[in-house]
């Protein structure tokens, strides 16, 4: 029992955590969470898994819109889903290495805004949102797979924080649970679509791309890293070093483009002006981090990297209708 305090102010100075437990509601720990977690950044994945699911609409003839429409629909609803419980997954298994880290030790779960329990709730509640939507896609198009999928998708893509714990391969995990995105969308379209190589070559390129520029996100804890005895490429290899696998698979997502558009034909002048584009703002990015380090890392790892994104998505799409 809390004792008879005069007032409130000195309740919450005595028991802040449990004061701001008991005030917190669910408007608040979501508005909370969806701060903490970011939810802009699923420009990163958002825009590869439309693309994916408008080839996969159109590779055996003209879209059918009266379907397609609703598929599109599931799929971003299922994304969001997917991300939100990647991301507080993430956060719960991190939180005692994210409360010792400076950068990080305002986070709403190891600032104590919100309780673990709470996060759980949400992670849970995202997680049966999933594969309701996954289920959906069973119930309306008579395609079970993404139901009989969900579950695995789900424990790979909330897996990656505990790879930091033993291997410097985390940013290429983290680069895999992104790549899912494509594949996942072009499945929930139509299964037979993953015969088309441009798919696979696309979701490559998100993989290289995404493990890229997280090790050039992961220069900010190099030294954090070291004491608390993680993984990543920039505390193993240096930051030297780092830059230099992180460009290498830089180049490595711009050849899986190049390769994407060779295998197929609707990827023509619209996506190749995309590709040009990755490539300049691929050279920008490592020409800031290689300035400035990691004083412009907003600029180097969120703007250009969601410019990206989005500018090769929307030309991929427009080539794919204008195919």
């Amino acid at each position: 029992m809390f004792p008879r305090h005069g007032n409130v102010r000195a309740l919450k100075m005595r028991y802040p955590v449990v004061v701001s437990t008991i005030a917190a509601n669910p408007f608040s720990i979501a508005r909370e969470l969806a701060a903490d977690i970011k939810l802009s950044h699923s420009v990163f994945a958002m825009p590869f898994a439309l693309l994916a699911a408008f080839m996969a609409a159109s590779h055996v003839g003209p879209i059918d819109w009266s379907i397609f429409i609703g598929q599109l629909v599931l799929i971003v609803l299922a994304m969001i889903f997917a991300r939100t419980v990647a991301m507080l997954a993430n956060r719960l298994i991190d939180a005692r290495i994210d409360k010792e880290n400076p950068r990080t030790a305002g986070r709403a779960i190891p600032s104590g805004r919100v309780s673990p329990d709470a996060a759980r709730g949400v992670l849970l509640a995202s997680s049966m949102g999933f594969l309701v939507i996954c289920a959906a896609f069973g119930f309306f198009f008579g395609n079970w797979w993404p139901l009989i999928l969900g579950v695995p998708v789900l424990v790979w893509i909330s897996s990656y924080a505990l790879f930091k714990r033993f291997t410097s391969l985390c940013h290429v995990y983290l680069g895999s649970s992104l790549a899912i995105s494509p594949l996942a969308a072009a499945i929930a379209i139509d299964p037979a679509s993953l015969s088309q190589p441009a798919i696979w070559l696309i979701s490559a390129m998100v993989l290289c791309w995404v493990a890229g520029f997280d090790v050039i996100y992961a220069l900010q804890d190099v030294a954090v890293d070291k004491e608390q005895g993680l993984f990543s490429i920039p505390s193993r290899f240096g930051e030297r070093g780092a830059m230099w696998i992180s460009r290498m698979l830089h180049v490595v997502a711009v050849g899986c483009l190049v390769a994407a558009m060779l295998s197929d034909a609707r990827l023509a002048t619209l996506f190749g002006l995309g590709v040009l584009t990755v490539i300049v703002l691929l050279c920008f990015e490592h020409a800031i981090i290689a300035q400035h380090s990691t004083s412009k890392i907003t600029l180097a790892f969120f703007t250009l990297n969601g410019i990206i994104s989005c500018v090769l998505g929307v030309l991929g799409i427009a080539d794919v209708l204008l195919g």
